[in-house]
């Protein structure tokens, strides 16, 4: 068997304008909707690409964000933070300044009636030797005392009655 002896040109120009006739056909109906579904589905997956490229640089910018966004929250809690203890700090000093002047006060109140009580007890005591230095005197002239020495045992004896409190 032979190749090139059954060799016939007429059935090599038939088969020949078969095939062609076939590539034609097929560049007409098969090749055109190929092609497109393959540059569709190549422009698909550019596009999923794409996308994917968009959404991570996306997730970062949200990252940088959210980081952003989390030191400012810090920042401001510090600040926050930090302002409530300078309002402690100030609250604590001005009750303690108020309590330094309400002991003060209290201080001087005290000392104050200290001091009424101190001249009132002076009064009540003068007027004490008063009353004494005159009972003394009346005793003293009433009795009329013929000698000094008598006199003088009189005074002593009424001074150790009194006794001053």
């Amino acid at each position: 068997m032979d190749i090139f002896n059954d060799f016939s040109v007429g059935l090599f120009a038939l088969q020949l304008v078969i095939l062609i006739v076939l590539l034609v056909l097929l560049k007409k109906f098969a090749w055109k909707p190929i092609l497109n579904s393959l540059e569709e589905r190549e422009s698909g997956i550019e596009n999923a690409l794409a996308a994917a490229e968009n959404a991570r640089k996306e997730m970062q910018n949200l990252t940088a964000d959210n980081e952003r966004l989390a030191k400012e929250a810090r920042a401001e809690r510090e600040a926050m933070m930090k302002e409530a203890r300078e309002i402690s700090d100030k609250i604590i000093s001005d009750a303690k300044e108020d309590a330094k002047e309400v002991t003060t006060k209290l201080i001087e109140t005290a000392q104050a009636s200290i001091q009424q009580e101190k001249q009132a007890a002076l009064a009540e005591l003068k007027k004490n030797v008063a009353e004494l230095s005159i009972g003394i005197a009346e005793s003293v002239i009433k009795k009329e005392l013929s000698s000094k020495k008598d006199q003088l045992d009189l005074v002593e004896g009424i001074l150790k009655d009194v006794t001053l409190n």
